[in-house]
């Protein structure tokens, strides 16, 4: 061997010992949705020849070849068994864009990472095609499958089996949409039968299985509760026609009957990958001291645990982009000033928590289980009570404070109630047609409704009160909050400003205060006759994107600070003014209408007299290390949300729900002041945004004029939350225009 190729044989050997010792001390076996360069892939080829080889077993080369004998760039291997790899080498290694061939016939032509079938690819066969992402030649991540049978899904799969958020549709006509679970159906859900029939609830082992509705194209509907046991069964027929005959129909009809032609398809398993084929330069490299290809070997390929890409299939909240393992000792802010740039100029260190439900589990036993439970009874009751077509234009009646229902609920039943296990009580309904045309407005399903509030899951109560005494509650799947509320609010406030209120939502259709669903109270018997009034919300989270950091921002500075460092900070602590560290950057479409509306929203606010709202905002960091720290982005990228990118997510994006963004770190000056928006530093993360106005039941009364002029005395009025409605709106959105500009 001469002595130039020994020392580029040397010095080739000298670097990759470098990189092996440096890929220990990172090294990691978790699968993320980046691609991590093998340790091997920085080394630079010598001279390129182009050649054609046939070894003595009978394999055939042709293409281009480094001097360290071994394949690199552009080459075309035929084996003696009749399988053809063309496509990119990378020092020995199949690796880059390239297209495999089976003797069957079958193709696979996608990316390749030494010798898997790694990244997005399409494999095609006799009567299996696949088109989407590989990891270490399992179909893993998004992609759409067409089967021997004639079916198709597309969704996502983990260990190529559909597992995620997906649609399956049978030759048939019948289709599936919703989650799967290991290649079943599991989790929330809607099967659509051909002949239009639909079933939208939870699934378990590919079955219905717990709260479900099920409708027919006449409009009739069953709820209740599901199980392929008869004796689990249990529910109520709604028909489309209240002056309609008995019904007689048996739910077991979908185990037996509906679902007897919907069986998963399956793939014909490939027997063998390119990562087991052998190449026939391996001994000879080995001579010069490289092992370029590993046979079959999965250096650097890992699919990590059965938890890593698990989701709550109870829970709406799908956590886009999971996968990433949570680890608690990465580096922390020391305090909460610092952390955040309040009061210093030090460098923001973010550490994301993983994401869990929030709230107690209403039990047996809990303080408030029998209000619960009457809850739902008197929801399911009024929701269910037949009533006339809807209309939306409302008569003036309709918001008469006096326009209210009371239903009395014996503990063995009436006529109109059911017989149930909680104490007897009376239930109250306010404005019933309103809030029956508001929920129409805002196209919720009387069905999906009653499931999610009066369902066999219990609600969640939240771990404190807020600071009005108020008790929140959650549903399971999230969509709804259920808020306690003084008389004051309810009658001097709600139902006052109901007709103006029902009059702006009808008008802006996008538009981003709370959204109302139903005012009600429970009226306890017995000695103490409690009365419990509470209102029904929309829940601005409920998203299929992880919330990562929440903020409550009024744009006022007293008191608007959490005394809490870093990493006592979770995804569920809402953050104040003075924690906020971020400007959020809007493609220029979706920052002229966020403008639009907010202005819209803090006029019709004026003009009913409220203050003391906030703009809840809802941070979901697209890209996280494997530490639980979001990865900033170059300062030069395209702005996220234009119309030329595919961003994930933004197709469902609609005005304060699932906005895509750029989120740009923010650092306060150190000059004792509390400085409302920080200095921008130009380190950029890409981000999907939530937000909307809460709070906005809180008129400018008596209390408010006199904590007004109390905090006058002792701090700046202008820092205060309690001023008049006219300066809070003005003061409001001149805050919330300097954090949400135009991504230039």
């Amino acid at each position: 061997m001469s002595n130039g190729l020994n020392g580029i044989v040397k010095a080739w050997e000298a670097k990759l010992k470098k990189s092996r010792k440096a890929a220990k001390r990172r090294a990691n076996s978790i699968f993320t949705a980046m691609s991590v360069a093998h340790v091997d892939d920085d080394i630079l080829p010598v001279d390129l020849t182009d050649v054609e080889t046939a070894f003595p077993n009978g394999d055939i080369y042709t293409g281009q070849w480094a001097s360290a004998s071994a394949a690199h760039g552009h080459g075309k291997y035929l084996w003696a068994d009749g399988h053809m790899y063309i496509g990119d080498w990378r020092n020995g290694r199949i690796t880059g864009n390239g297209k495999f061939i089976w003797p069957s016939g079958a193709t696979y032509e996608g990316r390749f990472k030494n010798g898997h079938l790694d990244g997005d690819g399409i494999y095609t066969a006799a009567d299996d095609f696949y088109r989407g992402s590989f990891i270490c030649n399992v179909k893993h991540g998004k992609g759409s499958q067409n089967y021997p049978s004639g079916d198709h899904y597309e969704g996502h799969f983990r260990r190529n089996l559909p597992d995620g958020k997906g649609r399956y549709k049978w030759k048939n006509g019948n289709q599936y949409i919703g989650h799967w679970r290991r290649g079943g159906m599991n989790g929330n859900g809607t099967m659509i039968w051909a002949n239009g029939n639909r079933y939208d609830g939870t699934w378990e082992n590919g079955l219905p299985r717990g709260n479900g509705t099920y409708r027919w194209v006449d409009g009739s509907f069953y709820v209740g509760i599901w199980s392929k046991d008869q004796d689990d069964q249990s529910g109520t027929y709604y028909p489309s026609d209240p002056q309609s005959g008995v019904f007689e129909w048996d739910p077991q009809e979908v185990y037996s009957v509906g679902l007897s032609d919907c069986r998963v398809s399956k793939c014909e398993e490939i027997s063998v990958f390119p990562s087991d084929m052998s190449v026939d330069w391996a001994s000879e490299e080995e001579e010069c001291g490289g092992e370029m290809m590993r046979r079959g070997g999965s250096e650097g390929c890992s699919l990590g645990s059965e938890s890593d890409l698990s989701f709550d299939c109870g829970s709406r909240s799908l956590e886009m982009g999971a996968g990433v393992k949570w680890e608690e000792g990465s580096a922390r802010a020391d305090e909460s000033e610092k952390s955040r740039g309040v009061g210093g100029t030090a460098r923001n260190h973010i550490l994301i928590k993983p994401t869990k439900k929030q709230g107690l589990t209403i039990s047996k036993g809990h303080k408030n289980y029998e209000l619960m439970l009457n809850l739902q009874l008197g929801i399911r009751h009024a929701v269910g009570r037949p009533a006339p077509t809807t209309s939306l234009d409302l008569k003036s009646s309709a918001f008469d404070p006096r326009d209210k229902i009371w239903t009395r609920f014996p503990r063995l039943g009436s006529k109109h109630t059911p017989p149930h296990q909680s104490c007897e009580f009376r239930w109250k309904d306010y404005c019933p047609l309103v809030f029956r045309a508001l929920r129409k407005l805002f196209k919720v399903d009387p069905a999906d409704y009653m499931i999610s509030i009066c369902g066999n899951d219990a609600l969640r109560e939240l771990s404190s009160p807020g600071k009005s005494g108020s008790f929140f509650y959650l549903t399971n799947d999230d969509r709804y909050m259920i808020k306690t509320m003084k008389k004051s609010e309810a009658k001097q406030v709600l139902i006052r400003m109901l007709s103006a209120y029902y009059n702006h939502v009808r008008a802006s259709e996008n538009t981003l205060v709370t959204k109302f669903f139903g005012l009600h109270c429970v009226k306890m018997t017995g000695p103490a006759q409690k009365k419990v009034r509470f209102v029904i919300m929309g829940n601005l989270f409920c998203t299929e994107y992880a919330i990562h950091r929440r903020f409550d921002l009024k744009g006022s500075s007293h008191g608007r600070l959490t005394e809490k460092p870093e990493s006592e900070i979770e995804p569920t602590t809402t953050l104040k003014d003075l924690d906020l560290n971020f400007i959020f950057r809007l493609h220029k479409s979706w920052f002229q209408e966020f403008c639009s509306q907010v202005d819209k929203d803090c006029d019709f606010l004026e003009q009913e007299r409220i203050m003391d709202y906030s703009l809840l905002v809802g941070i979901h960091f697209r890209d996280m290390s494997h530490s639980g720290q979001p990865l900033n982005i170059s300062e030069n990228r395209t702005p996220v949300g234009s119309a030329d990118q595919n961003i994930e997510g933004a197709q469902t994006a609609t005005l304060g729900s699932n906005i895509p963004a750029r989120a740009e770190l923010t650092v306060r000056k150190n000059n004792g002041e509390a400085q409302l928006v920080g200095e921008p530093t130009g380190e950029y993360y890409d981000v999907i945004l939530v937000f909307g106005i809460i709070d906005i039941l809180q008129d400018y009364d008596i209390s408010k004029k006199l904590e007004h002029a109390y905090k006058s005395f002792q701090y700046d009025p202008s820092s205060i939350s309690a001023v008049d409605p006219k300066q809070y709106s003005k003061r409001f959105r001149d805050f919330i225009y300097k954090i949400f500009t135009q991504d230039s």
